[in-house]
């Protein structure tokens, strides 16, 4: 089973997102929250389940999606991934902020 390891700019992410969604509603920045974390569980098991990221174009950097989210993380061996980070899908990714 692959370890999923998630990067400060990552939890970051999660951070953010919560504290933004959280200011309508408590109830469903958690949701949301529990919804990104239980994503990335798939990893475990499929590690290549994502698609590459198209910005970057790196066949071990790949994406998972949940809602309007990109789950943005990259595969170091086939013992670890790391959780680079959490991006809204309506924002623009670039490839020197990961």
């Amino acid at each position: 089973m692959v370890q999923i390891n998630w990067t400060f700019q990552a939890i970051s992410d999660l951070k953010s997102i919560g504290k933004y969604i959280g200011r309508d509603s408590k109830k469903y920045a958690r949701l949301q929250i529990i919804k990104l974390r239980n994503r990335t569980k798939i990893l475990h098991t499929q590690t290549y389940s994502g698609k590459s990221v198209p910005e970057i174009n790196h066949p071990k950097i790949r994406e998972l999606i949940e809602g309007n989210y990109r789950i943005i993380y990259k595969i170091l061996n086939n013992k670890r991934i790391d959780i680079l980070t959490i991006h809204h899908s309506a924002r623009n990714l670039k490839a020197e902020n990961l």
